[in-house]
């Protein structure tokens, strides 16, 4: 006769499967949201790209301002107006009959 032995189960081999995957399955469900790729990730960097397109559409209505001063320059003749705004402006000259207020940095690229 051959004796076979047979063992039963423990309650902790039972459990180590179901525990391991509760654990892999927790890591990749927290890290779908809060990953570096993750949905909260996504939500801040759409805000992101939000205010950069703000800043860009800024950026291009100063460029256009700066462009339409440079194509007053570029037909060989100064206007006159921007002639003295430059003087003004750079060389702090005025006409002696003239009352010089000097505002704020802002208010002299207007």
């Amino acid at each position: 006769m051959m004796w076979t032995k047979q063992k039963r189960r423990s309650i902790k081999g039972r459990f180590i499967l179901p525990l391991m995957t509760i654990g892999v399955l927790s890591y990749f469900g927290y890290h779908i949201y809060h990953g570096e790729y993750g949905l909260y990730s996504r939500v801040k960097v759409e805000q992101h790209i939000d205010s950069l397109n703000n800043e860009l559409k800024s950026l291009e209505e100063q460029r256009k301002g700066i462009e339409k001063k440079v194509s007053l320059l570029k037909d060989g003749h100064i206007e006159r107006d921007m002639l003295d705004e430059y003087a003004r402006k750079n060389l702090n000259l005025s006409k002696p009959n003239e009352f010089v207020i000097l505002t704020g940095q802002g208010d002299l690229s207007k």
